[in-house]
């Protein structure tokens, strides 16, 4: 059974959001894949993740890269899992692979963003029937995360 979180965001945007949950997962010594609903939003957090913050940056690379299996966090538009992550990011509506193979699967999504909150909705039910952990966790107008469900 896959832990899979639900990440309502209110306050930021994925960009905000996402450098700091992947150095967390990096931090357990996971790899990390994040499924993107497209290939230009995909690109633009590439160029993100290299500058998000002056005194870092996150190690990545794409599915397509020569050297994808060795990359800690792959950035991806498909359903794979090149670097055999054992969490898994998904946003911007991407749908899903089979989860059972992962220890986490964090969904984010645009709460400012109708489209997002009812596809992330569908993927609640499904996730609940598929038999995973699910939790919902929204954020605070200060941007922390508080567990709604």
């Amino acid at each position: 059974m896959t832990d899979v979180l639900f990440y309502h965001l209110t306050e930021s945007t994925l960009e905000d959001a996402l450098p700091p949950l992947l150095e967390k997962s990096l931090e357990r010594g996971w790899r990390a894949v994040v499924q993107l609903g497209g290939e230009e939003r995909r690109d633009a957090l590439d160029a993100h993740l290299w500058t998000f913050r002056d005194d870092s940056f996150l190690a990545h690379g794409m599915e397509e890269d020569a050297y994808a299996q060795r990359q800690p966090v792959v950035l991806t538009t498909g359903t794979g899992n090149v670097n055999g992550a054992q969490i898994r990011f998904l946003a911007d509506g991407a749908q899903p692979p089979d989860l059972s193979s992962y220890e986490r699967a964090v969904f984010l999504f645009d709460g400012h963003n109708e489209a997002q909150v009812a596809t992330a909705r569908r993927h609640w039910v499904d996730v609940k029937a598929a038999g995973h952990a699910a939790t919902y966790w929204q954020q605070t107008p200060e941007g922390r995360w508080q567990k709604k469900a």
